[in-house]
């Protein structure tokens, strides 16, 4: 079962409710809040000319609540469970009771089952939540998606041999060779940067160079060790590392330990491999002083730091000077992999000073336009797409000082809740939404996770299949809507704070950034979901659209402002 419901499930549902058990719409509107149905009406209103009626509120939360629509222990839900049971006849009422009955209550009399049927917990994919929607005569896939438990990933793993993946592309395979040649050098001078446009596959010419390198010194019980900044970028480095050890075809199996998530790492278990951590648990290790760690950094072999930009942190300053403490100045070559499109070459040149470095970069065509534009190349071949930036003016003026900022020069949470808030600016963002075509994926980045459950609702009551992910959302219901999206079952995926690294859609088409930034690295992860080319799985264009208002005494400019001469094309709309 899909948690996106059929259009023949939602119309079934919506019978169900409106004719056939004859809801009052005070308990449909009580599932989404009294405020949210205020915002949803109002906006309702403005698109579509009048009230909503029962029967399309009710198609509304069917739409938004899916497979969850009779989930939670609210008062809300029970009270529409409890309405809905007091439909059945008596008979059926009570033959529900006696297979389902409330554990340490003995009732008899049928006018005590409606409300103790109605309070009983609520298990996805259960045998209660089943018999309850059956008896009623709703689809079976409103018992909720039982989403597996992700059970925790062990901390080693060994990959076997012999799995094919498609060969390095021209640039890709000149990349691999200018890594293997910094590798060859001697000791201090073995570290260097590789910098390519995200989308470019950064990770897997980086695995591919490493992977055979180590070979012969992982049989030496030596380790590599790669460093993310989350968990996400880890699982990625770890699929990547597997595919490739199978890709070769050597004899021998490769160990893989996951030092991250609170993984423990037993030192009986250390016989060299790959080491994928987290810079947040290799600075708590380093500061408990672990035998594991310092086992595996005295025998390493190379050390590779995804999203070089935050090397420059103290925790990875910390991190290389303990391991030249046990390894000596010279210290085993390490590798920084950066995709920085917004950055001058300026600041490419200050992270190659910081790691003392050689610049490897991709050797282009000596043409005057690639020259001036080194992404120019990759549109053109097919490999990454060609983003179409359009700057949304919403005319609106907000005083910015500096209780608006963040540590980090950034806009706090505090005024994005403002900008969440504002209901005026949020008709403009679903106005501009509905102008993008049907069957055209949008990744949608609010300023809030309520922000981006309101919008995903309002949306849904316009007919617009839309669902909305936070950190809140457990893993398999990611997944999950993660999948759907991928699989075209829904138009907007909204997000606050997941979807920047670490996931992969390479057929997302449009990107709205309803949330503004003054950071350029997380503005170019944003847009970095959407510039996969058709080459890799993507396609040739990809819109961006940036919501921009007049952030009053900001000072330093918002993000997408320095981006000039990367976009494909650009305009202004008022």
């Amino acid at each position: 079962m899909s948690v996106f419901l059929s259009s023949k499930e939602i119309n079934q549902a919506v019978k169900l409710l409106v004719d056939t058990y004859k809801v009052p719409s005070r308990l449909i509107q009580g599932l989404l809040g009294q405020e949210n149905i205020k915002g949803v009406n109002r906006h309702y209103r403005t698109f579509q000319g009048g009230s909503m009626s029962d029967e399309q509120l009710a198609r509304m939360i069917v739409m938004e609540k899916g497979a969850e629509l009779f989930k939670g222990s609210g008062k809300s839900v029970r009270q529409l469970r409890e309405h809905l049971l007091r439909q059945l006849p008596e008979a059926n009422l009570v033959a529900l009771y006696d297979r389902n009955p409330r554990s340490g209550k003995k009732i008899t009399s049928p006018s005590y089952m409606y409300k103790a049927l109605a309070e009983k917990r609520w298990t996805d994919g259960r045998v209660w939540p089943r018999d309850f929607v059956t008896t009623l005569g709703f689809p079976l896939v409103f018992s909720g998606i039982k989403v597996p438990q992700a059970s925790k990933p062990s901390a080693v793993m060994d990959i076997e041999a012999r799995k094919t993946v498609p060969p390095l592309v021209d640039f890709q395979e000149q990349l691999k060779e200018d890594m293997l040649d910094v590798l060859e050098l001697n000791k201090d001078q073995t570290r260097c940067i590789v910098t390519l446009p995200t989308g470019g596959g950064k990770t897997r010419v980086a695995v591919e160079s490493f992977i055979e390198w180590m070979h012969a010194h992982f049989n030496e019980q030596k380790y590599m060790i790669w460093i993310a900044q989350s968990s996400e970028l880890c699982e990625q480095a770890i699929a990547c590392i597997a595919e490739m050890w199978q890709e070769k075809e050597y004899p021998e199996s490769l160990r893989i330990y996951r030092y991250f998530n609170g993984n423990d790492i037993g030192i009986e278990d250390l016989t060299g491999g790959a080491v994928v951590a987290s810079i947040q648990q290799i600075v708590s290790r380093l500061n408990a002083d672990d035998v594991a760690l310092k086992e595996i950094l005295q025998n390493c072999g190379a050390m590779i730091i995804d999203e070089a930009h935050h090397a420059a942190a103290p925790s990875y300053r910390k991190l290389i000077n303990h391991a030249k403490e046990l390894c000596g100045e010279e210290l085993f070559p390490v590798c920084g992999l950066t995709a920085t499109p917004g950055r001058s070459n300026g600041e490419t040149q200050d992270l190659v000073g910081e790691f003392e470095a050689h610049l490897i970069k991709p050797k282009l065509p000596e043409r005057t336009e690639y020259e001036e534009n080194p992404i120019r190349y990759f549109r053109d071949e097919g490999y990454l797409a060609t983003p179409i930036h359009i700057i949304h003016e919403s005319g609106k003026d907000y005083q910015v000082d500096e209780d608006s900022v963040d540590d980090r020069s950034d806009l706090n949470k505090e005024f994005l809740k403002e900008l969440a808030g504002d209901e005026e600016r949020n008709e403009m963002i679903i106005e501009r939404l509905l102008q993008i075509p049907d069957v055209k994926p949008t990744l949608i980045y609010a300023c809030t996770v309520e922000h981006a459950e309101y919008l995903s609702t309002v949306m849904n009551s316009l007919g617009r299949k839309s669902a909305s992910i936070s950190a809140n959302t457990s893993k398999g219901l990611r997944r999950i809507y993660i999948d759907a999206f991928k699989n075209g079952e829904i138009d907007f995926l909204f997000n606050y704070g997941v979807l920047t690294t670490g996931f992969d859609a390479p057929n997302t088409e449009y990107i709205v950034i309803t949330r503004p930034t003054t950071s350029d690295i997380l503005y170019e992860q944003i847009i970095g979901r959407g510039l996969r080319g058709p080459k890799f799985g993507g396609t040739e264009q990809c819109t961006i659209i940036d919501f921009a208002d007049n952030l009053l005494r900001l000072g330093k400019p918002l993000a997408y402002t320095r981006f000039e001469g990367f976009w494909g094309a650009e305009k202004v709309e008022k």
